[in-house]
């Protein structure tokens, strides 16, 4: 089923993670903005004129670690968060994703 409503299913919760990685003592427009150009760079459609602007539900385990990545490093740029090198913030965020567990 094609999502429409990009927000709710691959921005906020990125945004969320990205916060948490990167101990952002807030939300700025320059971490928003970041979240929609990295959810941007990750659409099908522009390698493919016919493919859908939005990434497959999917795919979330995937994308939402670049999305919050790119949160987190606008945190850290925009002073909100502690500086710290990006490659850390990347793992920062690969540590911090939820996994289910069913026991």
């Amino acid at each position: 089923m094609p999502v429409a409503q990009c927000n709710n299913v691959f921005v906020f919760p990125a945004v969320g993670l990205g916060v948490v990685a990167s101990r952002a003592r807030r939300v700025t427009d320059g971490m928003l903005e970041a979240a929609a150009r990295a959810l941007g760079e990750l659409s099908p459609a522009r390698t493919d004129q016919h493919a859908p602007l939005l990434p497959p539900v999917d795919q979330l385990r995937v994308t939402a670690p670049v999305i919050a990545a790119a949160v987190a490093v606008a945190a850290v740029r925009d002073g909100v968060a502690p500086p710290v090198p990006e490659d850390e913030l990347r793992a920062r965020v690969a540590a911090s994703q939820w996994r289910p567990e069913y026991r």
